[in-house]
Order: structure tokens, then C-alpha cells, then sequence
């Protein structure tokens, strides 16, 4: 459904280094990166295109975002759930089965540097 998603944050240097420790365990990793002064750019994705991009914000934030990252097994959950702990990341819903969603859900859910639910999830059907 999307080629892409864009975030503004507080601080990219800050942000990055969370999104690739704590969703590292799924693959997560910097693609591409462009000064935009007097901060950076960086596009980070599960493979070789990047997929979710960090950009300076240009005021406060206002709304809370939700991003779901899918990993491949439940094992990769309970590693980024680890990795979040371990970086002192507030841990929204620890890894379980949401079976509201359906019976094969499993996820995490955790809280950004900037207040955003983001979340790895692994489905089986």
C-alpha cells in the first residue's frame, strides 16, 4: 500500500540510533543519507530501498503516529522487545498475541523518542 513512509523528528541522530537498535533484531538498517542543513536525512529499510525516512521537524508535534514494522518470526519481536528495554524505550504492550486482531498477531508496541506507537509485529495465519 505504500512506497514509503516519512517521519519529522526532534532529533534524527537521536531517533536513528533508537530505530536501528531497537528494530535492528529485524533487519533494520540505514539505506541512504543527505545533509539537509543544518540537520540530516536518513532513510532507513529492510532491504536495500529505503522504506522509512527521518527528517528534521519543522515545529512541535502535534499528533501521535502509529508504525507497525513487520519482523519474521516471533522470535525478532521478543528481539526488538529486548533491544527496547535495553535502550530504556517505554514499552506500551509487551510481546503477546492479539488475538483481537487475529488469532496469529504477535506484537510489541513501544514509544519512540517522540511520543510515536511504534510496533513489530509478525503474523501467521
Amino acid at each position: 500500500m505504500f512506497d514509503h513512509v516519512g517521519v519529522q523528528v526532534t532529533d534524527v541522530e537521536k531517533s536513528l540510533a533508537f530505530y536501528l537498535g531497537v528494530f535492528g533484531p529485524i533487519g533494520m538498517r540505514e539505506v541512504k543519507r543527505f545533509p539537509v542543513p543544518p540537520s540530516i536525512v536518513v532513510g532507513l529499510g529492510l532491504g536495500d530501498e529505503p522504506g522509512f525516512w527521518l527528517s528534521p521537524s519543522g515545529g512541535p508535534e502535534t499528533r501521535e503516529l502509529h508504525i507497525a514494522f513487520p519482523a519474521p518470526g516471533r522470535a525478532a519481536v521478543d528481539a526488538v522487545h529486548r533491544a527496547a528495554v535495553a535502550a530504556g524505550a517505554q514499552v506500551l504492550h509487551p510481546p503477546r498475541i492479539w488475538p483481537e486482531y487475529h488469532p496469529g498477531y504477535y506484537a510489541v508496541f513501544l514509544r519512540d523518542p517522540d511520543g510515536h506507537n511504534v510496533e513489530a509485529v509478525h503474523h501467521t495465519f
